[in-house]
């Protein structure tokens, strides 16, 4: 992919994004293992598509599987927004940003395991790191936008 003057878009990004891409791949695949642990809490605990959460007077197991649910529901909330700060925050600071990408995505691993014991507080326990994580991202690319308006 070539910019204005046949210069590639790739070359003049900074050689360590390639870690910022990596670790948005990294999160690829930790978003399809979570959404794969909700397709078997469906089959377990019997809660069938298109009812997105189960109803507790209707399903001795609706919490555990509502807790599965949410778990990657919020993960899903989340990601536009940490794709935009890791992909625009690694642009200036890209060994950091994808240091703190994979904090993130190791934070949300935790959060999704802890929301599914159906114990929703144990979601924060080491899951709290993801929230610790996203505002080091935005600080990255808060610090990216100025430094764009200060050259």
């Amino acid at each position: 992919m070539t910019g204005e003057g046949g210069v590639s878009v790739v070359a003049a990004l900074p050689r360590e994004y390639g870690f910022v891409v990596l670790v948005i791949v990294l999160y690829g695949f930790l978003n399809f293992w979570m959404a794969f642990q909700v397709g078997r809490a469906r089959k377990r605990y019997k809660v069938f598509y298109p009812t997105m959460y189960a109803i507790e007077s209707e399903n001795k197991d609706a919490k555990l599987f509502n807790c599965v649910q949410r778990g990657h529901q919020n993960s899903l909330e989340m990601l536009p927004l940490f794709l935009v700060v890791l992909s625009l925050g690694g642009l200036q600071h890209p060994v950091l940003g994808a240091a703190l990408g994979m904090l993130y995505a190791v934070g949300r691993f935790f959060y999704f395991k802890g929301y599914s014991t159906g114990i929703p507080d144990n979601r924060l326990k080491l899951g709290g790191l993801s929230f610790l994580a996203m505002i080091g991202l935005i600080l990255c690319t808060s610090s990216t936008g100025i430094h764009l308006l200060m050259r």
